[in-house]
Formats: structure tokens, sequence, C-alpha cells
């Protein structure tokens, strides 16, 4: 075997654990959807939370009073975006499940049009994925307000499981791609 052939053995051993540990992610999220759908939200509230305080902080590093006091602003805007994240993390998840109908909708698109461009080479999975989030998509929306936190719980959930599919049978495809 040549350096080129154990290179690609050695990328596929490595996108078939992570597809693996994607698909068990895709599980964990299906089997506690609400506690997925809040946690997200949760998190996200704490990380523009951690943002704004340093962004105020950086306001104190503006080369001039003017875009110091911009940049100060933007911090409190930004800190306070993270204070209404966390102290309604219900609202937020709602915002999130909207955010991730774009996604889903998006992604949907993407998927058909690069799996119907390559359909030898596990380009029928990608139809398949596409298909499949597009579908999830339009299910949010139709849901929503109802679908909530629970709604991307479970959907982001299979999201995952079927990417994590994607990437098994992918390696599988570059392994016999590297032994031709």
């Amino acid at each position: 075997m040549n350096d080129r052939t154990n290179e690609i053995l050695i990328e596929s051993k490595n996108l078939t654990a992570l597809g693996v540990v994607v698909l068990i992610l895709g599980m964990l999220a299906m089997m506690a959807p609400g506690f997925t759908g809040i946690s997200i939200a949760m998190l996200l509230g704490i990380l523009v939370l951690i943002a704004g305080v340093v962004r105020i902080v950086w306001a104190f590093h503006a080369g001039n009073l003017g875009r110091g006091i911009l940049m100060f602003l933007w911090g409190g805007l930004t800190l306070a975006c993270g204070i209404g994240l966390l102290a309604n993390p219900i609202f937020a998840a709602g915002v999130l499940t909207m955010i991730l109908v774009v996604y889903f909708l998006a992604d949907g698109v993407v998927e058909l049009i690069a799996g119907s461009q390559r359909w030898g080479a596990g380009g029928g999975w990608l139809v398949l994925g596409g298909a499949i989030s597009l579908m999830l998509g339009v299910m949010i929306w139709r849901q929503f307000p109802l679908s909530g936190p629970y709604a991307m719980g479970i959907l982001l959930g299979i999201k995952l499981f079927f990417v994590g599919l994607v990437m098994i049978t992918g390696s599988s495809a570059l392994r016999a791609a590297a032994k031709v």
C-alpha cells in the first residue's frame, strides 16, 4: 500500500468513529427531547452572556472614546440578550426552533443538490438526508409553537442520527475506493 492509501484508510476510520459518536448523540437527544431543547437554549444563553462580558471588557481597550462607547453599548446589548435567554429558556427554545426550521429547510435543499450531483458515491444517502431535512423543517413549522423545545430535541436528534449514518456509509465508500 502506498502512503495515500494509508491516509485514506486512516481518514475513513476517523470518519467512522465520528459517525458513531454523532449517531449516539442523536439517539440521546431523541431519548430526552425536552431536556435537549432547554439545554441548547441555556447553553446559548451562557455563551451569549460571556460574549457580552468580553465585549464590554474590550470596550475599555478601544482606541478612542467614540469607539469605546459604541463597543460598550454593543456589549451591553449582547449581555442583555444572554440574560434574556437564561431568564426565559422556553421562549429562547421557541426562537431557536424557528431558526432550526430555516436550517432544516436550507440543509435539505443543499443535500438534495449535492446528492443528485454524485448519485453513485453515497449520493443516494445525501438525497435521503436532504429529503428528511426538508420533511423535518415542514413538520416543525406546522406544529409551532407547540413544538418548542421538544421538537428541537427530537428533530435535532433525528438529524444527528442520519448525519452519523451518512458519515459511516461515506467512510465505507472511502475504504472501498482506497482498496481499488
